[in-house]
């Protein structure tokens, strides 16, 4: 066995522990997701998922608790810290990405990205480099989806924040980007948290899966064992 390089990065760990007030109900959430592995988010419109995504995101705040990524801890409630979200590190895809009109696809997935030599590849790999030098109003929804992906992972991010990604899109384009994700996700060793409606879709990516009702964890399958969690409460000071 080689020893470890001292050089190469760690994988890190997704720790979220937090309360939020929604108009009807608490979001109240203390979750944990592992680099290497898509941890998918369930449940029916309202029930706090796409709240959950932009907490993370830094997009809004919490009302108590922390998230941390590693050592990293970019919201603390107690302390006041939050660190803003071009400062995440953070890969997002959503159901509709607003990709710049006046841009060409390449330069639109290059932009903001560290090296651009990762731009090509990334576009050979989602199967959308013969369109590297059109503009996104002239291409279809599932190819500018395919740039979407390639636009977050250009920026080599530590997390991938995905909600709803494939909710749109036919069942052929669907499919074929589930592969993809299922494909890299082990080489990109870093936390992926999916928000999606679609149990099946879960159960096809997800290593991990967490049921959300009305702000709450009601279920987890964890190595494909649910572990029923009815009245979890995570350990936030109460207000």
């Amino acid at each position: 066995m080689r020893p470890a390089n001292p050089n190469t990065p760690q994988p890190m760990t997704l720790n979220i522990n937090i309360r939020k007030h929604l108009n009807q109900f608490e979001l109240h959430t203390a979750l944990c997701c592992r680099a290497g592995e898509l941890t998918a988010i369930v449940g029916p419109s309202g029930a706090g998922k796409t709240t959950l995504v932009r907490l993370v995101a830094g997009l809004d705040l919490p009302d108590h608790g922390t998230i941390s990524l590693g050592d990293d801890i970019w919201t603390d409630t107690e302390t006041g810290r939050s660190i803003p979200t071009h400062k995440r590190e953070i890969g997002l895809v959503f159901q509709e990405f607003p990709l710049f009109p006046h841009l060409t696809v390449h330069q639109n997935i290059g932009f903001g990205a560290p090296d651009e030599t990762d731009v090509g590849p990334l576009m050979q790999t989602f199967g959308i480099r013969h369109l590297a030098d059109r503009r996104p109003n002239s291409i279809s929804g599932g190819e500018r989806q395919r740039a979407a992906f390639c636009q977050a992972l250009a920026r080599k991010p530590k997390l991938l924040l995905l909600d709803e990604p494939f909710s749109a899109l036919d069942v052929a384009t669907r499919s074929s980007l589930c592969g993809l994700l299922m494909d890299l996700k082990e080489d990109l060793n870093i936390p992926i948290l999916h928000v999606t409606h679609d149990l099946i879709e879960a159960q096809w990516l997800g290593d991990a899966i967490v049921a959300v009702e009305n702000g709450r964890i009601t279920l987890e399958w964890l190595n494909r064992q649910a572990i029923h969690r009815p009245s979890i409460a995570p350990t936030v000071s109460p207000v």
